[in-house]
């Protein structure tokens, strides 16, 4: 052996294998990537147990989120560049809280459900009765009678319960009541027909001539008697577009002018203890013809509100006999009854005076 092939000897790998069999780029980039001693095959066996572990964590993550679904899964980085398919998790989305739900099956032993069935039975009776009962309680007695029962029902005890029931509207609007609270108000446009309303006939023209206001429960103890003169030469008019709501069920936008109760009221202060006032037309008549003077409690709260008007006029126009010529009182906060035509007097009291309509049944305060 000569010295070059020595030279050669020492300079060739020892593990350097022949020409014709070198290893294959994948097998070579498998190996690289591989621990030092380990073989191909080996690394795809490991490769194999590495995924089935990472998917034996996954499904153990997955039972954990469901057991708690606060802790937060962390992506698994430590494994070598093999992919491993992501397996897809159902998650049971919450149902709609309008949505149709399954009713449980509830059983019941037949000895309870027949129990349960009597007593319903019994309970239901006892409301029926009760409820026959007190209709024969607040039913008048004519209605009693179409219907068989012939007794007298009638008691203060009754007239007293109807009364409290009819007062609970009463209670609602005084409890709602604020000198701030306005009606709304409209504009010309919006304009629609008046009725003439009156209890009974329309008053013949004639009183007009000798019309006068007098006052009464005054502060200086004095009776005053105003004209309408007086009225529209003495007090600024107000204008306002409000409604007129009737207790009959209509109701009419109107456009009228007059003078504010409470600037009478300032104008001629009431006595000190005056917490009403009685507002009266003498010259009101029945619907044959015949005098009947109508009478109306008004609360002084209600009669000093901004939008309480003795109106002297109606459409720009003075007051027509049919819309209470000279003077009549508006109150837009009260249903129409309360709004008397032709008023002739106001007296001041203490104590709540008469009303013509709660004397027949109807309520005293009729707010809206």
């Amino acid at each position: 052996m000569n010295h070059k092939e020595n030279g050669d000897d020492s300079v060739q790998p020892k593990d350097k294998p022949s020409a014709g069999i070198g290893p294959k780029p994948e097998i070579a980039k498998s190996a690289a990537g591989s621990p030092e001693g380990v073989n191909p095959s080996a690394h795809g066996a490991i490769e194999n147990e590495k995924s089935d572990a990472v998917e034996a964590k996954e499904q153990s993550a997955d039972a954990d989120r469901s057991a708690s679904p606060l802790v937060d899964r962390k992506p698994q980085t430590d494994h070598p560049a093999a992919s491993v398919a992501p397996k897809s998790v159902s998650v049971k989305k919450p149902q709609n809280f309008f949505a149709e739900r399954i009713l449980p099956a509830i059983e019941m032993a037949p000895r309870v459900l027949r129990y349960q069935s009597r007593r319903d039975f019994l309970v239901f009776g006892a409301g029926a009765l009760a409820a026959l009962a007190g209709a024969g309680f607040l039913l008048p007695k004519e209605t009693l009678s179409r219907i068989g029962i012939h007794r007298n029902m009638d008691s203060p005890a009754k007239e007293w319960f109807l009364n409290r029931a009819l007062r609970i509207d009463d209670d609602v609007a005084e409890a709602l009541y604020s000198a701030n609270r306005r009606v709304p108000t409209y504009t010309k446009s919006q304009l629609t027909p008046l009725k003439n309303n009156y209890n009974g006939s329309t008053p013949d023209p004639s009183y007009i001539s000798g019309w006068n206001l007098t006052l009464d429960g005054l502060a200086s103890g004095l009776s005053i008697s105003l004209d309408i003169r007086n009225l529209l030469t003495r007090f600024s008019l107000r204008e306002q577009i409000t409604r007129l709501v009737c207790v009959e069920g209509w109701s009419a936008i109107a456009w009228w002018a007059g003078l504010r109760f409470d600037d009478l009221i300032r104008a001629y202060p009431p006595m000190s203890q005056a917490r009403w006032a009685g507002v009266e037309s003498s010259v009101n008549l029945d619907a044959s013809g015949n005098p009947d003077p109508y009478f109306m409690s008004i609360d002084l709260a209600t009669a000093r509100h901004p939008q309480t008007l003795l109106a002297t006029h109606s459409n720009g126009q003075p007051l027509t006999v049919d819309h209470g010529a000279p003077l009549r009182l508006l109150v837009p906060v009260k249903l129409g009854l309360k709004n008397v035509k032709a008023v002739t007097r106001i007296t001041y009291f203490a104590e709540e005076p008469r009303d013509y309509w709660a004397e027949r049944g109807y309520s005293r305060y009729d707010g809206i």
